[in-house]
């Protein structure tokens, strides 16, 4: 898994896979940095949770995510794996200018620690980057709903959730939107949240993608201005690992991540 502590890698602009040492980097850099230097981001995958194997891999998303982003040398990129109690988590955020979870039950494992919970919370207040990945955006229960949304705007969250495998056409929603440049609409196989519960705040959350479930055009990625400063973004798709394949998924995600870090698209 890498170095000292096996459940982070250091990847300075590249991945760093099957190797005996890994060349570590200093994190000295916070959301503030001079846009000159690199910004630091933070992948935060998990093992494997009670889904059967090719779907909710999430250490092998963040490391497809990784490849996806290494060509753009304004980055350096951290994975941590998230599983619990990940108590180097907290530091690692405040060393990170924008964090991408991809995580079982996230809304509730963001607040599993307090800690890791006020580390994000000052990480957003920095006007940081944040993006959340299908699970990761999601909680069984009522109460971990509306800190979440505080961060990222949406969340599939309590006992009135919605979920579907569906074969559908996703709706490029707001084609002006820098996250939705070079897509059209495309048809994929995939589970999607859907009825999501989005902050009731200004600015408000913006639509990127829509999903036809049932009969109707349901929000599935978003985008969201912080009044912070800061971007947030969600995909409630990737439940199957192989969508990582679709180029569709890969210009969108990359182009999400760059554009919470306010940097350049592709």
């Amino acid at each position: 898994m890498g170095w000292m502590n096996s459940s982070i890698r250091w990847l300075p602009l590249a991945i760093v896979v099957a190797i005996s040492a890994v060349t570590i980097v200093p994190a000295t850099m916070g959301a503030g940095a001079s846009a000159a230097e690199p910004k630091m981001l933070l992948l935060v995958g998990q093992g494997p949770d009670n889904h059967p194997r090719g779907t909710h891999e999430y250490t092998a998303g963040v490391e497809r995510l990784a490849k996806l982003l290494e060509p753009h040398k304004d980055l350096k990129i951290r994975i941590t794996i998230g599983d619990e109690p990940w108590t180097e988590g907290p530091e690692l955020v405040a060393k990170a200018d924008g964090v991408v979870i991809f995580v079982s039950e996230g809304a509730r494992w963001l607040q599993a620690s307090p800690r890791r919970y006020e580390a994000f919370e000052r990480l957003a207040a920095r006007g940081g980057g944040l993006v959340t990945l299908h699970w990761a955006m999601g909680t069984r229960f009522q109460e971990p709903i509306e800190p979440y949304l505080k961060l990222f705007g949406g969340c599939h969250g309590g006992a009135d959730r919605k979920y579907q495998v569906v074969d559908t056409q996703l709706h490029v929603a707001n084609r002006e939107h820098p996250i939705a440049a070079g897509l059209d609409d495309f048809p994929v196989h995939d589970e999607f949240y859907y009825r999501l519960k989005f902050v009731k705040a200004a600015p408000p959350v913006v639509p990127v993608l829509e999903a036809t479930i049932d009969g109707q055009a349901e929000t599935v990625a978003w985008s969201w201005q912080r009044p912070d400063g800061g971007r947030s973004f969600g995909f409630s798709g990737l439940h199957f690992h192989e969508n990582w394949q679709l180029p569709e998924y890969r210009r969108l995600l990359t182009q999400a991540v760059l554009w919470t870090l306010k940097l350049p698209g592709r």
